[in-house]
């Protein structure tokens, strides 16, 4: 255990920029650090710092006792956790990632509610306009909406949901009820950049007919809120979700277009990586997702 103490005080050294701030960090003196490191050095019978360095630098010996040290606190951290989890199931950290928009009304209020039921699990939620290409950060539950593209990710069912064409009144009173998808190549229209998508070619089908549309985005935004707001002030056609949709074409803030027409479901899901052997904690909060969604979703009710 003393040994882990160590490492760890070493370790807020390096990530310091001198001294001074590590001992803040630590909440001790100046010279408490310069003598607890000292002693580490005569117990180790190396030098870990170069003292005579205007800022801080670790010798060969001391950067070498950081790199594999921190991979043992990581690994003895991971096995409290594990023990800890033995005995009731909800510790441990969980790192979520979740769309901006969906994120924020969506998930934040159910990662606190979840958090409520289990103060000892500790949640991280990241919020990100592009989650898909920032998993290799390696988050516990990547939140994502809409098709999947090739990943190695396992994907759990959360909430069904739809994507619908949209405009304004105000738009439809200038520039006309469009009465079908082609009509949008000459229209004024809004895209959602996200996840490097192609996001100027909407794909229609009606039976067994389909259609592709390739629309010339007057504006463009990676901010889901930001595009709904140009096309309730009627500056052009946005395709939505329907989770973010849904409260504008109840109000008639927004008009859907096209209804016999139908886009690709824009499904809501929880993506982990691996099936099996996730942490309690993992695995109880992808179930309290679909308790909160799968029934009726919000939008839908």
């Amino acid at each position: 255990m003393n040994e882990t103490l160590d490492i760890r005080f070493l370790l807020v050294i390096r990530e310091s920029e001198s001294l001074l701030a590590a001992s803040r960090k630590l909440g001790l003196t100046p010279s408490a650090v310069t003598q607890r490191l000292q002693q580490m050095e005569k117990k180790l019978s190396i030098r870990l710092l170069d003292r005579s360095a205007r800022q801080l630098r670790f010798t060969d010996e001391g950067e070498f006792l950081c790199l594999r040290g921190a991979e043992l606190v990581e690994q003895f951290d991971s096995l409290l956790a594990d023990l800890q989890e033995r005995r009731s199931g909800f510790v441990g950290k969980l790192k979520i990632n979740a769309p901006f928009g969906f994120g924020r009304q969506y998930v934040a209020p159910a990662v606190a509610a979840f958090q409520r039921l289990h103060p000892e699990v500790e949640i991280a939620l990241s919020l990100s306009e592009q989650p898909m290409v920032e998993v290799t950060d390696r988050f516990d539950v990547v939140i994502h909406i809409g098709e999947l593209r090739s990943s190695n990710l396992v994907c759990h069912s959360i909430a069904a949901n739809r994507r619908y064409v949209c405009a304004s009144p105000a738009f439809i009173e200038q520039h006309g009820l469009p009465e079908h998808p082609d009509n949008l190549t000459t229209l004024p229209c809004i895209a959602l950049r996200e996840n490097n998508e192609d996001v100027t070619r909407w794909h229609f089908t009606r039976a067994r007919k389909t259609l592709n549309v390739r629309i010339r985005p007057a504006l463009s935004c990676n901010d889901g809120s930001v595009i709904r707001q140009w096309a309730c002030e009627g500056h052009g056609i946005i395709m939505r979700s329907e989770w973010d949709v849904a409260d504008a074409l109840a109000d008639g803030t927004l008009i859907r277009l096209f209804p016999g027409w139908k886009l690709p479901d824009a499904n809501i899901v929880a993506l982990t990586h691996q099936r099996e052997g996730l942490p309690a904690r993992t695995v109880n909060f992808l179930r309290f997702l679909k308790d909160q969604f799968a029934t009726q979703p919000p939008w839908r009710q």
